[in-house]
Formats: structure tokens, C-alpha cells, sequence
């Protein structure tokens, strides 16, 4: 992205609370009939004979609808990949998410972007209600027990300590928020950002938008010698001025040793690989990465919340799903 903070701070930030983290205490199947041979009487025949270039005709039309129902992404996805995670959120409405799944990270330190928020642990920015995930931006006074004072509150949460993948499909059905200085995530960090620090540890973003652009979203790879504001990095626009918030869309990446492609709504827009790190640089994408979604308000690359912007502003996740290539 544009702005050198706008990355490494947030992900020095999480390099912190890990290493503080690390160093702190720790149907059954039913028989088959028996055949039973039926020879129709001559009062059983079907009167009305068939005729044989309809009934051809027919069998093409349905074996044509079978073939592109094969074909679909989302039977493709199940004929290739294999569930290894996930999260339906489906839990008690009002409650927060599965503990077993995720760490909520709390804070108002900025989180190295100039963030105006503070992360809370409650329900009134983080909850499950009606089988989603709903993260809230709210516009409120509030001080944290780090002491910091905010005119923000908002939830960002991790699955590091509880789950990590290499390789595989990593995505998200989410309906983003909007407004000038919102800045909704779903991402991925490299595991050991501790002991190998940021970048080197890698970044994954599989989807991030700012408010003022609400019609498109940005795919980033970061690592050592292509972050900040030389990232690998691109971006999907939906048609005709449509806007993001106005709709649930899945994100997606297909992260292979040697590829990762980025999806919105199973629409491949962008493709990195080795090939298009700087020279001299590696390519860091070969360990396991965990994942994180947040909602932030105001930082460096969204900028801040203006007189157009409404509050609450809330992201809903429908589901997470990571899967493994069959």
C-alpha cells in the first residue's frame, strides 16, 4: 500500500503482543431393495408414444445443466480442497466468539498506523448474532485499562496460538462497513513474527478496503524488501460504481509453495509468485500464517473519519473457511 506505517506498524504492533504473549505464563445407510421384475400388462402401456428426437433433445439439455453444475467454483471447491477449519459463527446471538478459535486482541496504542481506536473484548464491538460475526466501530468516549483515552472503539481478532496453516484456500464471506477513515481487514500474519519480526515474517492481506474507496478492495503480499510502500499488491473493482458495504462478497486466496492468487466472489484478479520479488529478495511465503480480522478507524492510509461519517459502522462475517488441496 501507500503508506510505509500504514503496514509495518500494524504488524509490529502484533510482533509486540506476541513476544509478550511468549514470554508471560503461560445416517446409516439404508439396504438396498431387492429388484423385483414388473411386466406391464397391455392396459399399463403408455398410450401416448414418446417421441424419440424430444426425449434426445431433453437428455442433451439436462446432461448440458449437469455439466455446467459440475463445473461451477463452488463444486470445483469441493472436488479440490479438503476443510481443515472454519467458523460458522453460529454461537448464541449477543455472545462473543468461540474462545477455542479466537484471541481478541484490546488496546488503544495506535497499533503503529495513527489508529484513533481502541480494540475492546466487548460485546458491543465484538459479538455473534443470527449465525454472522459482527465487529462495530463505535463513536464514544473511552478509556482502556492501558490508560489510553479514545474517542473510538472497535474489535480485532486473531487465530494465533490456536490455529495455523500453510498453503491451502483461506477465505471469508463479509459484508464490509463504510465511511471516510473506515478500514475493515481480513489477513494473514507468518507465525513466528516473535522470533522473525515484521516483515520477514510475511503478511498476507486477502482483503482490505479504505471508505473512500468504497467500490474496490486491495490484495497485498508483504515481506522483506517489498512492504510498506513496496508491496506485491493489487486491486478488484466491482462494476458500475457498486459499493462493497452493499452486499456480502467472498475473499479468497489460493496460497500454493510457488503461487498466491487473490478471489472476489471466485473472480481471480491477481496472481504473485517468486517471479515478481525484487531481486536479491526472498520470497517468504513457505511457513504457516495465522489469521486476523479487524475493523480499524483513521491511520495513516484511510486517513480519519469526517463530518460524512456515521457511526456505528459494523463489518458482518458470514463465515471463515481455510481449506487443504486434496
Amino acid at each position: 500500500m501507500a503508506f510505509v506505517s500504514s503496514f509495518s506498524g500494524r504488524a509490529m504492533a502484533e510482533a509486540n503482543v506476541v513476544s509478550s504473549a511468549l514470554l508471560g505464563p503461560s445416517a446409516s445407510t439404508r439396504p438396498p431393495r431387492p429388484t423385483q421384475r414388473r411386466i406391464p400388462s397391455e392396459s399399463c402401456r403408455n398410450p401416448f408414444p414418446v417421441n424419440r428426437s424430444v426425449f434426445l433433445a431433453i437428455a442433451v439439455v439436462i446432461g448440458l445443466t449437469c455439466a455446467a453444475i459440475a463445473q461451477s467454483p463452488s463444486n470445483q471447491k469441493t472436488a479440490s480442497w479438503t476443510l481443515t477449519w472454519s467458523d460458522e459463527f453460529n454461537g448464541p446471538s449477543g455472545e462473543l466468539p468461540d474462545a477455542s478459535k479466537w484471541v481478541i486482541e484490546t488496546g488503544g496504542r495506535g497499533w503503529g498506523n495513527n489508529e484513533l481506536e481502541t480494540y475492546t473484548a466487548r460485546t458491543q464491538n465484538v459479538h455473534q448474532a443470527d449465525g454472522k460475526l459482527v465487529i462495530t466501530a463505535l463513536k464514544e468516549d473511552f478509556t482502556g485499562p492501558d490508560g489510553i483515552a479514545r474517542n473510538y472503539t472497535s474489535a480485532r481478532l486473531k487465530t494465533a496460538g490456536k490455529f495455523s496453516q500453510t498453503y491451502g484456500r483461506f477465505e471469508a464471506r463479509i459484508k464490509i462497513p463504510r465511511g471516510q477513515g473506515i478500514w475493515p481487514a481480513f489477513w494473514m500474519l507468518g507465525e513466528d513474527i516473535a522470533t522473525a519480526g515484521w516483515p520477514a515474517c510475511g503478511e498476507i492481506d486477502i482483503m482490505e478496503n479504505v471508505g473512500f474507496e468504497p467500490s474496490k478492495v486491495h490484495g497485498t503480499l508483504h515481506g522483506p524488501g517489498y512492504s510498506g510502500e513496496n508491496p506485491l499488491t493489487d486491486s478488484y473493482a466491482l462494476p458500475d460504481g457498486k459499493r462493497f458495504a452493499d452486499d456480502f462478497h467472498i475473499f479468497a486466496v489460493e496460497w500454493e509453495p510457488e503461487a498466491i492468487r487473490f478471489y472476489v466472489d471466485d473472480a481471480l484478479y491477481a496472481t504473485q509468485t517468486p517471479k515478481d520479488v525484487p531481486t536479491g529478495k526472498r520470497w517468504v511465503f513457505n511457513h504457516p500464517f495465522f489469521l486476523l480480522l479487524n475493523v480499524a478507524v483513521g491511520g495513516n492510509w484511510p486517513k480519519y473519519p469526517d463530518e460524512t461519517t456515521q457511526f456505528p459502522q459494523s463489518m458482518f462475517v458470514d463465515y471463515v473457511r481455510v481449506y487443504s488441496r486434496k
